[in-house]
């Protein structure tokens, strides 16, 4: 950060008043912050043992009850921990993606349910919307079920405007970050949420699937010029979605 952002953001300024006679010299020219080499102990991804144990406490989990409502949590955080690691293992997206969902952004296509990752619900790091086959497993736990009773609107966060959407979404997943960190089930060495991205990542590839169809349902933009030819549909997703195995969550 410093070496990228803070130093180079005063090369620019002095560079500027160099160049344009205000300084004799520019004397952050020179200056430099010597990053160190990151360290890398263990795979970025959650194993299958580490996945498993967080699935099974966010299925689980049930929040603390109290009279007081000003200490009570909201059925936004609950439902967001229930439910939020379990897409993000079958989705590989981001977890403000994921946070920011709407009632409006599950439909049904054919017989299988589709999620749409769209900027309309808060923000996509590629600013273009995507859309997700959902794994069965997800659907056999009543996630289908918990969106029909839902209010219209966000799932996971108490945003009522648009403008407002893209903070409560990271909210939440800050939310989400800071409860996982309290139960130690983020091992060292793995960020909490790039975690399932990582896993969903090296799955599809033990799979023999595609990396055209990872990234386009992760939202990875092509490393090549072909990749931009040609278009990776639901048909190609539902084909690496349905080869995903089940999570034994059973008690």
């Amino acid at each position: 950060t410093i070496s990228d952002k803070y130093l180079a953001a005063v090369r620019a300024v002095l560079r500027w008043a160099f160049e344009n006679d205000r300084l004799p010299t520019n004397e952050a020219e020179a200056v430099q912050q010597d990053v160190p080499r990151k360290v890398q102990t263990r795979e970025r991804g959650y194993t299958t043992s580490e996945a498993v144990k967080i699935l099974k406490a966010s299925r689980e989990y049930q929040p603390n009850t109290s009279a007081n409502p000003s200490i009570r949590e909201s059925l936004h955080i609950t439902s967001a921990k229930r439910w939020v690691p379990l897409l993000c293992a079958f989705t590989g997206a981001r977890i403000t993606e994921m946070t920011q969902l709407r009632k409006e952004d599950l439909r049904l296509e054919g017989d299988r349910w589709i999620l749409r990752i769209t900027p309309d619900a808060g923000s996509v790091k590629t600013g273009q919307y995507r859309d997700v086959p959902l794994h069965m497993q997800i659907i056999a736990l009543g996630f289908i079920d918990f969106v029909a009773q839902a209010n219209d609107g966000p799932l996971f966060h108490r945003a009522t405007s648009p403008d407002k959407y893209l903070a409560n979404a990271r909210t939440t997943g800050g939310r989400l970050t800071e409860w996982l960190h309290s139960l130690n089930l983020v091992p060292e060495g793995v960020q909490p949420n790039y975690g399932w991205r990582h896993r969903f990542k090296t799955q599809g590839r033990e799979l023999a699937m595609s990396d055209r169809v990872l990234d386009a349902i992760q939202g990875h933009p092509g490393k090549t010029a072909s990749d931009s030819y040609g278009d990776v549909t639901i048909t190609a997703k539902l084909k690496l979605i349905d080869a995903l195995p089940n999570y034994d969550l059973l008690i």
